[in-house]
């Protein structure tokens, strides 16, 4: 199921679901967990996935041809975002442009096309549901009793704490869960080595312990991969809020000063910081 020429390195969720030699494998057996099918190995699936479109939004995706379904599969580490529904709509529209033939939309005879589904597989640290679904209405400023246009994005939090029914019909999905949680308590023990801690660990606990065997070294890469594209996330970010903090002030602000008070105060800043921050009284800062 690889593909060539890919522009970014992928992540372990992207390698096991559709680079690896066994890769087809781990992804039927996915796909029989989440519809309760039994697809053998023999049946055709087609990496379609598309390069450089959703992990660069922070996101890993698996995009796959089988069954005359596009199945898209996306993991996600950081908060959930709402506007998956809509991300993925812009997704979807580029992968039928990839697959339909350029005249195929000016037929008269309706061109068949392959039904869509959605899936986002959640394990970051927030108190997340065990599964929920996101719906593009949910964005729409006007509402009317029939949508003109909906897309449901299906999401499972995979920590092996929420005990998704997914995880215990799915064996990989399983295991890369607790294979996340072991790199996750690994690198807060030992920021320098906690990766190949993690790695080590898993395969004594034969968790992913032949994929790890064969890759282990490829794997710590593209861990520290991840892990320096969430640092730069999580900079932009701030560098944004900052912007938005300077701009509200130079307008002469109030209620943004409010608001960045707010947010400082959430975030556990002391009094004292944030009175220097946003030019408030303490009063004020303590009625919020």
């Amino acid at each position: 199921m690889s593909t060539a020429n890919r522009k970014y390195k992928d992540s372990v969720f992207v390698d096991l679901f559709a680079e690896d030699e066994n890769a087809k494998e781990n992804f039927l057996s996915l796909y029989n967990a989440l519809h309760g099918t039994n697809l053998k190995l023999s049946c055709p699936v087609e990496n379609i996935r598309l390069d450089n479109v959703m992990y660069m939004n922070i996101i890993n995706d698996v995009s796959c041809l089988v069954d005359n379904k596009i199945i898209v599969l996306a993991e996600h580490q950081s908060t959930i975002n709402e506007n998956m529904p809509l991300r993925f709509l812009q997704y979807i529209a580029r992968l039928y442009e990839k697959l339909q033939a350029p005249t195929d939309r000016y037929l008269r005879k309706l061109s068949k096309i392959p039904t869509p589904e959605f899936y986002v597989f959640y394990n970051g640290t927030d108190n997340y549901p065990e599964s929920t679904t996101l719906k593009l209405s949910d964005a729409f400023i006007k509402k009317s009793n029939a949508l003109p246009l909906e897309l449901e994005v299906k999401v499972y939090n995979i920590n092996k704490n929420k005990g998704a029914e997914v995880l215990s019909r799915c064996k990989t999905l399983e295991e890369y869960s607790l294979f996340v949680e072991e790199v996750r308590v690994q690198t807060q023990l030992d920021s320098e080595n906690g990766f190949t801690n993690a790695v080590k660990i898993c395969i004594e606990k034969g968790i992913l312990k032949e994929y790890l065997l064969r890759k282990s070294r490829e794997v710590i890469n593209m861990l520290i991969a991840e892990y320096d594209y969430d640092t730069d996330i999580a900079v932009q970010r701030q560098e944004s809020l900052m912007i938005g903090i300077q701009q509200g002030f130079a307008d002469g602000s109030y209620q943004t000063k409010l608001e960045t008070a707010r947010l400082l105060k959430q975030l556990g800043d002391s009094t004292q910081k944030i009175i220097q921050v946003t030019g408030l009284s303490a009063m004020e800062i303590e009625k919020l």
